[in-house]
């Protein structure tokens, strides 16, 4: 066995962290998620897969094609959001759960919060994924930096002139909120 997934095979996340009360469904989501992201390291793709299920249903599926699609936002929940969005034709999916072989990264996370997904399951964590190089601590890190100090320069300017589209935004009466 390969001595980097040695090390996978036998980490253990916090036992406080481990649900045990899923359901046989759940178990056949999840295990769907799994099977996607197998099946996407065989066709060229990263090892994470998505399925966003409501009411028993399964919406729609995703993959991470990032380096396939030279897609940085091509991660398999917002795939799948942006999937299931068309097929409801609602950007949001309030009722919905998503299902991830893996614990969603900060840009995933943000995008199942805006598309108001109900749950979250996931089966391996962000530790794990750290262990095969994919290590997200570096954005929490900057989150919590001030900007002055974040690894992208980040330069606020022109603020009166683009204050312009909130306004005319605040008056609209015909504006779907979100």
């Amino acid at each position: 066995m390969n001595e980097d997934l040695k090390n996978i095979v036998e980490f253990a996340p916090d036992t406080d962290d481990v649900f045990t009360g899923y359901s046989a469904e759940d178990e056949k989501y999840m295990q769907m998620a799994i099977d996607l992201s197998v099946e996407n390291v065989a066709n060229g793709g990263g090892p994470f897969g998505a399925v966003i299920v409501r009411d028993g249903k399964v919406l729609a599926t995703g993959v991470n094609r990032v380096t396939a699609n030279n897609d940085p936002t091509a991660h398999a929940e917002v795939s799948a959001i942006r999937a299931a969005c068309a097929a409801v034709g609602d950007f949001k999916l309030a009722g919905a759960t998503v299902y991830s072989s893996c614990e969603p990264c900060p840009m995933c996370l943000s995008a199942l919060y805006w598309a108001g997904i109900q749950r979250i399951c996931y089966g391996n964590t962000k530790a794990d994924a750290k262990a095969i190089d994919f290590d997200d601590s570096f954005i929490y890190d900057q989150l919590d930096l001030p900007r002055s100090r974040r690894s992208i320069r980040c330069d606020h300017f022109m603020r009166p002139q683009a204050l312009q589209a909130f306004r005319d935004w605040s008056k609209k009466t015909d504006k779907i909120e979100y």
